[in-house]
């Protein structure tokens, strides 16, 4: 994210140094379209440049005494040094003037910082007339973009006026229009300066774009389009995908890019072309190749490959369980890349994943053992830690209380069979013991579920007739004890009418007895599969990634750079956009790594549009209320915050919890600030344009829903922000970095069942080699040996931070710190997280809380916020970065 600069003296040059990460998100300076006023006239300006290769034209508001000013400009020199090039052959002069006589000074290079930002200076007399600077503008007349820091200009009375630039610049040759930038100093559109007012609505219309033709790479438009480009027709009938977006598949939408459409199928966008997101959202030639998207990158589109040359057979599963064991102690050979270059880079970005042997010169592809594993080596096949995990795992946000018996589907009964559970009251009565009847569980809130039979029964036929997957709807109940663990009761298997057959459902309990201990394994395995599809495709891509997109995008066309909550929220969309659109190009993709390696296969997305239709909801995305609509939780005045959880010992929830209150405060001193009239939200233009095109552009398929917050009071807002920051970093931080912690070891989360229950329909073939070796039955459910080691591979690195990464609440945005009000209001909140860091620590500690501590049991840290490199288990960055 963007750093602007703090208003400092120029003792040295370090403070006037732009961030240490300059090439993060660079579109800081986002702009929304207002009624242009009349051309500003009669202002003194500052022309500014570095001649010949850029110019920059400072506009001034108003009138100050004669002084003397320094001007530092930073570049940040692109691979291979181009900009440094280029710098050192210009001709070192700064030149003021435009409306005025021109004044000159010349400018020395005063040098670079330790991260090679190449720093220029001048100083020059600004007579009476020139006032306070507003905004800059740039023109780059070099043949080739640059990446432009910052512009300081040291000297006025009232400190150094800074302007952060963070954004690349292109040639004058390639696009005409002049840079705007504006000083760091956030202003409401009412309390915008009258010289700045143009300036303001001309740069949001140039972000908006006028919704027509191909975007190009250095285009720096934002605007919407369905999801039209999973699906590749022109290539193979079998690459064809549906369309997102729309009455038929409801879905948010994402970036446009104006590709042409697909010539068999003019309703999808061919995929022949760059996969377009704004210049400043896309990595940096420089820090991409630092970072985790760098990785996956590599991952997707080199280390996939060769896994799938050195697995020939795709089929192929894992014959017994010490073969999956030397993944982690003797890895696979892998071919690598045949130059050199390549060679290094592989060994630079993946140094987890692929080691060489020094011996024979040949790479392996070997996995670090996941520290669940490494605690405890049977630790996927305890049920204790099934049930734990739904509340502590990887997908924290499936498990609901069972408020209504009998269990019931919403499904029509004429397609898709009886709508009656066969999860009976006797049956669930006996696993508990007799200790109470299922009437009393309920009022006692002791039952609980995870449900996946409605969303995945309409798919089952489907998809069995793919290859090497098979599909149920399933239900598993749990029970809760007083210690607040959960303990698995039974699961349901459902198979709808298909094929002449009529409908076929069976419980499975656990069992000592070893038929039904293993038929219990093997259900197990399909719900586990079940919940690996609807956390990638639903509580992660779906709730995060793709619904984020509409906010990133609404707010660089509807709020100003200079708009306060604009800087508040930027830092909650770094990297973003050019991760879906790299999702979209190799991950969710038609035949993409999730199609081939989860169970719904080619309707995996589809699926996903199915979920954000029936359950998604802004309102619901606040975590208070998503608990309290799952039954988790209740509202509670007495409670501390309003809010009682209904298992205590929920250790996602109650970190989580602390988390939001933090984030709560913090965005509630940030807009109180601002807005200390109630009114002044309700009449900020900006703010409604903002809300009412996420509502009816962003989620259109939504828009005439009931449940979507009004925006009138600075409560409204609060509410709001609080809900995007909070899915940007807590919930995303919740269902990511445990990934490899918690799938590495792939039997504890199969993200695929390639095989039906053996009970379902056997011949006597299939029954007696359960019978006779029920371990090769379950080694054939797995995934096989190439979508375990690709969803390995992508898990270690999703799983990744980047060493650059921005931790919620660790470094504080300059823009923040140029108001002490804002300023004190985050060191506050900086304070709340570092407090919240040592009571996590305390609760993993506490042997009474039993989902957290135990033999081999891996602590709850994924709402700690802050984090070393590398995968960790713990760490909350500001946004969806990876």
């Amino acid at each position: 994210m963007l750093k602007p600069q703090v208003h400092q003296s120029h003792q040295s040059l370090k403070p006037l140094v732009p961030l240490s990460k300059p090439f993060l998100r660079g579109n800081f300076h986002a702009f929304r379209a207002l009624q242009s006023s009349s051309s500003i006239k009669n202002i003194p300006k500052i022309r500014i440049g570095i001649s010949p290769s850029v110019n920059i034209k400072a506009i001034t508001t108003f009138t100050q005494k004669s002084t003397q000013v320094k001007a530092f400009v930073t570049i940040k020199p692109s691979v291979g040094g181009l900009v440094s090039g280029f710098v050192d052959d210009v001709k070192d002069m700064f030149e003021t003037g435009a409306e005025k006589p021109t004044i000159k000074g010349f400018a020395h290079r005063a040098g670079e910082d330790k991260d090679g930002h190449i720093i220029y200076e001048s100083k020059f007399e600004v007579p009476p007339s020139f006032g306070e600077v507003g905004a800059i503008l740039v023109e780059n007349e070099h043949h080739k973009e640059m990446y432009l820091n910052d512009i300081v200009l040291d000297g006025p009375r009232n400190g150094p006026v800074n302007i952060t630039c963070g954004s690349w610049v292109q040639s004058k040759h390639v696009n005409k229009q002049k840079r705007i930038f504006f000083t760091n100093k956030s202003y409401l559109p009412s309390q915008t300066p009258n010289g700045l007012t143009r300036l303001r609505a001309e740069e949001l219309l140039n972000l908006r774009g006028d919704g027509q033709g191909e975007r190009k790479t250095h285009d720096r438009i934002y605007d919407y389009d369905v999801y039209n480009d999973l699906g590749v027709p022109d290539f193979c009938s079998e690459l064809a995908r549906p369309v997102l977006g729309g009455k038929e598949h409801p879905y948010p939408r994402r970036c446009r890019t104006g590709r042409p459409p697909c010539e068999t199928d003019p309703a999808s966008e061919s995929r022949t072309l760059i996969n377009y997101v704004p210049r400043d959202e896309a990595f940096s030639e420089i820090k991409q190749l630092q970072f985790s998207a760098k990785t996956l990158y590599s991952v997707l589109h080199g280390l996939v490959p060769s896994l799938e040359t050195a697995i020939i057979d795709t089929d192929l599963g894992f014959p017994y369980f010490t073969t999956i064991d030397k993944l982690f102690n003797e890895g696979v050979n892998v071919p690598m890349p045949e130059t050199f270059k390549e060679k290094a880079l592989w060994r630079t970005i993946l140094p987890r994943l692929v080691k060489g042997i020094e011996d024979t010169g040949k790479e392996v592809l070997r996995f670090e053992t996941p520290e669940t594993m490494d605690r405890d080596k049977f630790f996927w096949f305890r049920d204790e830690e099934f049930g734990r995990q739904t509340l502590a795992g990887l997908n924290p946000y499936s498990i609901r209380l069972v408020t209504e018996w009998p269990l019931r589907s919403t499904l029509d009964p004429e397609i898709y069979g009886p709508p009656e559970s066969a999860i009976t009251k006797e049956l669930i009565e006996k696993e508990i013991g007799g200790i109470m009847t299922v009437e009393e569980a309920i009022k006692q809130k002791k039952l609980f579920i995870l449900d996946y039979h409605d969303l995945l029964l309409p798919y089952v036929e489907k998809v069995r007739e793919l290859k090497g997957t098979t599909l149920y709807g399933s239900r598993t109940l749990f029970f809760s004890y007083p210690s607040g663990t959960l303990r698995p009761l039974a699961i349901e298997l459902t198979r709808p009418p298909m094929d002449g057959k009529p409908q076929w459902k069976q419980v499975f309990t656990p069992s000592w007895h070893s038929t039904e201990c293993w038929l219990w394994r093997l259900a197990k395995a399909h719900v586990l599969a079940h919940d690996s599809g609807y956390h990638q495709l639903v509580s992660h891509w779906l709730r995060t990634h793709c619904c984020t997109e509409p906010y990133i995008i609404a707010t660089n066309r509807q709020l100003s750079a200079m708009h306060p909550i604009n800087r508040l929220l930027q830092p909650h969309f770094r990297y973003t956009m050019e991760i879906n659109a790299l999702a979209r190009e190799a991950l969710v993709n038609a035949g993409g790594i999730i199609e081939s390696t989860f169970s719904p296969g080619k309707y995996s997305m589809e699926l996903s549009s199915v979920a954000y239709d029936k359950h998604w909801r802004f309102d619901h995305e606040a975590l208070p209320k998503d608990l309290i609509s799952r039954g988790m939780a209740v509202e509670d005045p007495s409670a501390p915050r309003g809010i009682k959880l209904t298992i205590e010992d929920y250790p996602f929830a109650k970190d989580g919890l602390d988390l939001w209150d933090a984030l709560k405060q913090w965005v509630t001193d940030f807009v109180n600030h601002y807005y200390p009239n109630p009114s002044s939200v309700e009449s900020d233009e900006e703010l409604r344009s903002w809300w009412t095109e996420i509502r009816t552009v962003g989620h259109a398929d939504k828009k005439d829903e009931p449940w979507w917050p009004v925006l009138k009071t600075p409560e409204d807002l609060i509410d709001i922000i609080t809900t995007i920051a909070w899915v940007a970093s807590g919930h995303h931080a919740a269902v990511n970095f445990g990934q490899y912690t918690f799938g590495g070891y792939f039997p504890n989360r199969p993200t695929v069942a390639r095989t039906k229950m053996p009970i379902e329909d056997p011949s006597d073939e299939d029954w007696k080699l359960f019978l006779e070796k029920p371990e090769d039955v379950l080694l054939q459910c797995f995934p096989s040996q190439i979508q375990a080691t690709t969803v390995m591979a992508i898990l270690d690195t999703l799983s990744s931070h980047s060493p650059d990464e921005e931790y919620l609440g660790k470094q504080m945005e300059q823009a923040w710190g140029d108001d002490p009000v804002i300023k004190a209001a985050f060191e506050r909140f900086s304070g709340r997280l570092k407090e919240l860091e040592g009571i996590i620590d305390e609760r993993n500690a506490n042997e009474n809380l039993k989902n957290r501590t135990g033999a081999g049991m891996v602590p709850y840290e994924l709402m700690k916020p802050f984090s070393e490199p590398g995968v960790t288990g713990q760490g909350v960055p500001y946004s969806i970065s990876i």
